[in-house]
């Protein structure tokens, strides 16, 4: 079983090599590499690439496009794969085929493919990965159907994407957030330094209600990622039945510091007792009085 090239050397890696070129198939292997001659197709006999992850396209983006190919046409062919008679499936420019059909051009240049599903996923999404053109959660979903369909772990996905495999996991996790966050990562509401900020706390009604509050009040990644850490131990004290809070112990130990104490105790009588300080004078005012 032959070695599958990753997908971080480039989309042209895997569209330039010969074997994948219906028009150079049997030539010798000794062939120089090349993308092979362009053909001309009818546009009405391409359709999309049902591997395609991106699945947003601006109207208005598209419309620039059509604009500029109807006056200088398309200077980059689509890639294609052929899948019968006179039937071919994209591989890679859906928006130039797109905005080819807004044109109204009936016939457009192209790189004719063999090419497997799988071999159409990952190109598909390495070339708009390359492009920068995805948001978070279409990579995310991309990566996981690569994982889901091509069975492959994450540290071999991370391998074929030339990623490190702690982005990778980033990614994947995005997929576990509220439904309502995914969709602010969509549109580009949020960033995602914001949702690595969000996935940190496990509670999801505090990442629906952290995540209003960066949008309201336009928060910095930072400021996020502070509010989070504020809010994990919340989420986490619900975890563990039986602590309650001791309000008179907590206010005669606070009077004693002065300093806002909290202490939580269970009723067979244990607990723990939490004293926050600002700065390294406060401490050394609380170390003090601790003796």
């Amino acid at each position: 079983m032959t070695k599958k090239k990753g997908l971080g050397r480039g989309l042209s890696a895997l569209l330039e090599d010969p074997t994948t070129d219906i028009t150079t198939r049997n030539e010798p292997v000794s062939a120089p590499r090349s993308a092979g001659p362009i053909g001309t197709i009818p546009v009405a006999q391409i359709e999309p690439n049902p591997f395609q992850p991106r699945v947003y396209f601006s109207d208005e983006a598209l419309a620039e496009l059509a604009q500029s190919i109807s006056e200088l046409g398309i200077i980059q062919p689509v890639t294609v794969r052929k899948v019968g008679y006179d039937r071919y499936q994209l591989i890679s420019g859906e928006r130039r085929f797109r905005a080819s059909q807004l044109a109204g051009l009936e016939e457009v240049p192209a790189y004719i493919r063999i090419a497997n599903d799988e071999a159409m996923l990952e190109m598909a999404l390495v070339e708009n990965i390359q492009r920068e053109e995805l948001d978070a959660i279409e990579v995310a979903i991309s990566f996981q159907r690569l994982i889901d369909e091509v069975k492959l772990t994450q540290e071999q996905l991370s391998e074929k994407v030339g990623k490190d495999r702690a982005t990778v996991a980033n990614y994947l996790r995005l997929l576990k957030l509220p439904p309502e966050i995914q969709l602010g990562l969509r549109q580009r509401t949020i960033g995602m330094g914001h949702a690595r900020a969000l996935i940190s706390i496990s509670d999801p009604v505090r990442q629906v209600e952290l995540y209003h509050k960066i949008v309201e009040s336009q928060l910095s990644v930072r400021a996020v990622e502070d509010l989070a850490r504020t809010a994990t131990p919340k989420s986490k004290g619900t975890a563990a039945p039986g602590l309650r809070p001791n309000k008179d112990l907590s206010r005669q130990l606070a009077e004693r510091f002065g300093s806002k104490v909290s202490v939580k105790q269970s009723v067979e009588g244990k607990g723990r007792i939490e004293i926050p300080f600002r700065n390294e004078d406060e401490l050394r005012r609380i170390l003090a009085v601790l003796g």
